[in-house]
């Protein structure tokens, strides 16, 4: 046992390995290339998929060239229409990418989006311009999908503190559009009754 101990001591400081350890490091070597080529294939798919095209297009007009403030224009309902573009981004994040947290950020994302628009007297279409909601999700996708590290440790860690927020936003988001029905019933009444 002692002399093979002292025989590897001075096969190491040689430089020589073993057979078995080469061929353990080159088995190793050939594992980690092969998984490297099929998450560069399936990155590669991803990116050239209809569904990415399609998000990244949605990206750009909502957000690039404003289409979310605009539709947000729209009095009561606008907000929550814009929302229905968060679907393929959903689609992507929760059937493609198979992530959980993911999905949490681009729906915690998209409700801020919708209880800042909903803010009154275009103060919510101001910050619509400024939140750009669809690029970050935009972002985190693409970080998901380029294996980012960051994005993802980001994405990951604050999962359950946006659950949380997402149902606060829910409560919110509820609260305004049934402030926004009473208002306009209260303001259709009142003209009602002018005339």
């Amino acid at each position: 046992m002692e002399i093979q101990t002292r025989r590897k001591e001075v096969e190491s400081k040689l430089g020589f390995a073993g057979t078995i350890e080469q061929k353990s490091l080159t088995d190793s070597i050939e594992r980690e290339n092969k998984r490297l080529e099929a998450k560069q294939r399936k990155r590669e798919e991803m990116l050239n998929s209809s569904s990415y095209r399609l998000i990244d297009g949605i990206a750009t007009a909502m957000d690039r060239y404003f289409l979310d403030a605009l539709i947000g224009l729209i009095p009561g309902v606008g907000d929550l229409l814009t929302s229905i573009f968060v679907l393929p981004f959903i689609n992507v994040s929760l059937f493609k990418i198979k992530s959980i947290p993911l999905t949490l950020a681009i729906l915690f994302n998209m409700m801020k989006d919708a209880l800042l628009g909903m803010i009154p007297f275009w103060i919510g279409n101001i910050f619509d311009i400024f939140n750009r909601s669809f690029i970050k999700n935009m972002r985190l996708i693409k970080g998901f999908i380029d294996d980012d590290k960051e994005i993802i440790s980001e994405v990951n860690r604050n999962a359950f503190w946006m659950a949380i927020l997402i149902v606060l936003f829910g409560f919110l988001i509820y609260w305004l559009f049934s402030l926004a029905v009473k208002a306009g019933s209260w303001l259709l009444s009142f003209v009602d009754n002018l005339f």
